[in-house]
């Protein structure tokens, strides 16, 4: 986990995500169809479950660190629809450079409303302020877009697709107007309020941004293994 310790970031461990409840509205409870719980069992180690988003033909998206760097001692799987499934991992980065992971299911398990299904990627990044959909199996949160320069100057360049809130790893960032997946949350981000103060600016703690990997690097990673 090195890069947490260089940027001064935070994994986001969906096992100890406690969100304050929200109204939920029910069109956007219709995009749960597409998240998923991801589990990884080490041995003898605790249970780990994390999110993920269903692309369509049996495949699904989530963060690399959710998979974690050993997958194939883990044993990952599946939950969806309502079933428990092993997982191949087809294509997996690292929270270091890409933190994505491409995972696969037997798609004829699957039932049939699921199996028609296939997840739009967005084609164009949103702009700031653009209402937005978080999506895990058991429920939906709405955020917004917002600008890096919301967190520290250093970190702009790669933490450059961001919402107001931290938010669980693995699960989906959906355009909230469009019904398309913008992005897969990654890590959270301290962000700030800048404000002038006898000349200079100040910058005063105001919690955590999400940073999600938006939906051209995901087009890029799976592009061989998935062409969209």
């Amino acid at each position: 986990m090195r890069l947490a310790a260089w940027f001064g970031l935070t994994v986001i461990s969906a096992v100890y995500m406690f969100a304050p409840a929200r109204a939920q509205n029910p069109e956007d409870d219709e995009l749960r169809v597409y998240a998923v719980n991801v589990v990884k069992k080490a041995p003898l180690e605790k249970e780990f479950t994390g999110y993920g988003i269903y692309l369509g033909s049996g495949k699904v998206i989530t963060a690399a660190h959710v998979v974690g760097n050993w997958p194939l001692v883990t044993n990952p799987r599946v939950l969806v629809a309502g079933l428990n499934l092993p997982a191949t991992i087809i294509k997996q980065g690292s929270l270091d450079d890409t933190d994505l992971a491409l995972l696969s299911v037997d798609e004829a398990q699957l039932p049939m409303s699921l199996r028609l299904r296939r997840n739009p990627l967005c084609k164009q990044p949103p702009p700031v302020d653009t209402s937005v959909i978080v999506v895990y199996p058991e429920k939906t949160v709405r955020s917004r877009v917002i600008s890096p320069l919301a967190i520290a100057p250093q970190y702009r360049a790669r933490y450059d697709s961001l919402i107001d809130e931290a938010e669980g790893s693995g699960s989906g960032v959906f355009f909230a107007s469009r019904r398309c997946l913008l992005g897969i949350i990654s890590v959270k981000v301290r962000k700030y309020n800048y404000r002038e103060q006898n000349g200079r600016i100040v910058a005063s703690d105001a919690g955590y941004a999400g940073y999600y990997i938006g939906a051209a690097a995901i087009a890029g990673f799976i592009s061989r293994e998935f062409p969209y």
